[in-house]
């Protein structure tokens, strides 16, 4: 609980500095975007590589509902995403799948809804070590000091990968730091590893080695995902709203696979690194076409709903078996937090 409370801090400092919460009796009448005459919208978005910061920085959204005011916040991890929406800040967010999963689980309950899936995480996000630690795989890490952000995607696989090399949290020493925290302690040679993201990762591997990669986990059956989610209460009162999004999210992932260059562009202004640099880190990871995201595999349709659901079930249940959860949701519960309705006709 230690780290839930460090969480709630952490987030509470972003949101009041951001100005996204305003007074409790105005986040509290909003009821998480719930008055339909309220026609704003609270974006929480991460700094990764993806598809969400083309729609910022293309404004595709803002160009779909002129009549919204849209503000963007910048958030360090799915840990304060998740916080900002049990106060009832946050509308709309890009968040890990591990994080959904503990958001969806006791005791957060978070009342939201997997709507899009932004990306699936590749080579994207990796555990390396330091080239001086003398570490050459996962079993190497015993007795370590390794960071992660805790309760993100990546801490997820960090503790898939110890699990598959037969080792306890306790056998290392595992610190939660956010990416930015991550790349000052390894400059400064505090850490002999980190499980981390784009685009900090790139950082740590000029002097560092891969020990596995997301993708690796994900064929071992660990997979790990960038979603898309939206408060229930947004979604019923500014159902058009969602369907403008979900567009918006559809034209970036085409822009990815039909115009790299412009992709890197738009992306990179984001990062404040280079198109070239950008393109490889998006290279990295895994996007769909719109097209896959109402199939069985991934989100589904109405009546019929895709795996997705029980990739966040299978998820809860590692988190649980790791002690970091109270209880895991039952599946059916799961498939109705998936937004599909209208979902075919949305991204066609």
């Amino acid at each position: 609980m230690h780290s839930l409370k460090r969480s709630i801090a952490a987030a509470a400092v972003v949101l009041l500095s951001a100005g996204a919460c305003g007074d409790g009796a105005a986040s509290q009448g909003r009821g998480g975007g719930g008055d339909a005459a309220d026609r704003s919208i609270r974006i929480a978005y991460q700094a990764f590589p993806s598809g969400d910061l083309i729609v910022k920085n293309q404004g595709l959204l803002e160009k779909a509902l002129p009549d919204y005011e849209i503000t963007w916040t910048k958030f360090d991890s799915g840990a304060s995403i998740n916080t900002a929406f049990v106060a009832g800040s946050v509308d709309i967010a890009a968040i890990g799948s591990s994080p959904v999963a503990r958001g969806l689980s006791a005791p957060l309950n978070i009342p939201y809804q997997v709507a899009f899936v932004l990306d699936v995480a590749g080579d994207n996000e990796a555990l390396v070590a330091r080239n001086d630690s003398g570490i050459t795989d996962v079993a190497g890490l015993r007795g370590k000091k390794v960071a992660t952000s805790f309760a993100s995607t990546s801490h997820y696989s960090l503790l898939a990968a110890l699990h598959q090399a037969g080792l306890k949290e306790s056998d290392l020493t595992i610190v939660d730091l956010e990416p930015q925290d991550i790349q000052a302690a390894w400059t400064r040679g505090d850490l002999d590893a980190a499980y981390t993201w784009l685009p900090t990762l790139d950082a740590l591997k000029k002097d560092g080695t891969v020990l596995i990669t997301s993708r690796e986990l994900a064929t071992a059956g660990k997979p790990t995902l960038d979603l898309g989610v939206v408060s229930t209460a947004f979604i019923e009162a500014h159902p058009e709203a969602v369907d403008a999004w979900r567009k918006a999210e559809a034209q970036a992932l085409d822009l990815i696979a039909s115009d790299p260059g412009a992709a890197a562009q738009a992306v990179g202004a984001e990062l404040n690194i280079s198109p070239e640099d950008t393109r490889h880190q998006l290279s990295q990871g895994v996007f769909l076409k719109p097209a896959d995201l109402a199939t069985p595999e991934w989100l589904g349709t109405e009546g019929a709903p895709g795996k997705l659901a029980d990739n966040l079930v299978a998820a809860a249940q590692f988190l649980h078996d790791q002690k970091k959860i109270d209880a895991v949701p039952d599946l059916a519960t799961v498939q109705r937090s998936i937004y599909v309705k209208g979902l075919p006709g949305v991204l066609a």
